[in-house]
């Protein structure tokens, strides 16, 4: 008899196997079949279709919307991912000048010439829409609409049960449901998390400038420093906020992107999976966990650990950054 015979997995394992998969990647688009009903009025209306894809058949092919079949999630979905790319290249730059020179220069002063030429990539009146306020709008109300329309799908197909999803039993005596809601998983709790602390951050060093003066031509590292200095516990607690959330958020939304996320997780039931796709799930976890550890650390040594400490600014530029300060009650 064969070998392999003799180390099959009962049908119940197998079957939990299956139910229990693993979170799709947030790339991964397709929609659901279209139900019976659904199905009877395309055909209905086919003849009209094909009319009108003949008369403007060359403008809907131009554009990837005519003839593609594909819904609301596809077009979501790429627009979230897409403009991460955008608003990644602002990041890259922004980072490198505020945390990493300071780093390089041990010095606040020294790393202020830097920061202004990096504001004429991404601070003038065609980039900043560009590379910053348009691509995260996008990538915030894009990753939105996509649970909003994933919920609307499991309502008016499973009645409000996700399929694939288990009802624990102590749960089941309760007359609990799974909800229609997709899976909150982590890098999407981040998220919301980052996307609160960069408008927070935005507005303390972009928008309150404009409010009070009309200009942030003064608002540099300097201002950073001397608001660690005037206000140490909300300072400190709004960056290391701004700097875990952010950081976790974008290393593990890049390894999704890049196929590294997919099955990754430090907890595996041995029921489910064997003990080397467990190793090897451990592996992704500890890789991609590792790279937002060391980006924050990089991130928080010069963000933490030369800026915060640059003091307080003196004469009238330290009474202008007072001014503002009191204006958001600080």
């Amino acid at each position: 008899m064969d070998s392999r015979s003799l180390n099959t997995k009962s049908s119940v394992e197998t079957f939990i196997s299956l139910m229990q998969l693993d979170p799709a990647p947030i790339e991964t688009d397709k929609d659901l079949p279209p139900l019976p009903e659904e199905a009877a009025d395309a055909d209905s209306t086919t003849a009209a279709s094909i009319a009108n894809t003949s008369a403007s058949g060359s403008t809907g092919s131009s554009l990837g919307l005519s003839g593609s079949g594909h819904g609301a999630v596809y077009y979501l979905a790429r627009i979230q991912r897409y403009s991460s790319y955008a608003f990644s290249i602002f990041t890259t730059v922004h980072l490198a000048t505020t945390s990493i020179v300071p780093l390089l220069t041990r010095s606040v002063s020294s790393s202020e010439s830097y920061l202004l030429l990096s504001r004429e990539i991404y601070q003038t009146r065609i980039s900043e829409p560009l590379l910053v306020a348009a691509p995260l709008a996008a990538h915030i109300l894009s990753g939105l609409a996509l649970r909003l329309v994933r919920r609307s799908q499991n309502l008016k197909r499973y009645g409000g049960a996700t399929p694939g999803v288990m009802v624990p039993a102590k749960s089941r005596g309760r007359g609990r449901e799974p909800s229609a809601w997709p899976q909150l998983t982590y890098t999407a709790a981040a998220g919301y998390g980052a996307a609160a602390a960069v408008f927070a951050h935005a507005f303390v060093n972009r928008g309150l400038p404009l409010l009070v003066e009309g200009d942030s031509a003064d608002v540099g590292l300097a201002y950073v420093a001397h608001g660690f200095a005037r206000h140490p516990a909300v300072a400190w607690v709004a960056y290391t906020s701004l700097l875990a959330v952010t950081a976790g958020h974008v290393v593990w939304g890049w390894a999704r992107w890049l196929g590294l996320a997919q099955g990754a997780a430090w907890d595996s039931s041995a029921a489910v999976v064997g003990r080397d796709v467990r190793k090897r799930r451990r592996r992704s976890w500890l890789l991609i966990n590792g790279g937002a550890l060391v980006g924050a650390l990089v991130w928080a040594a010069g963000g933490l650990g030369v800026v915060a400490r640059g003091g307080r600014s003196r004469g009238w530029v330290g009474d202008l950054y007072d001014a503002m300060f009191q204006k958001v009650w600080l």
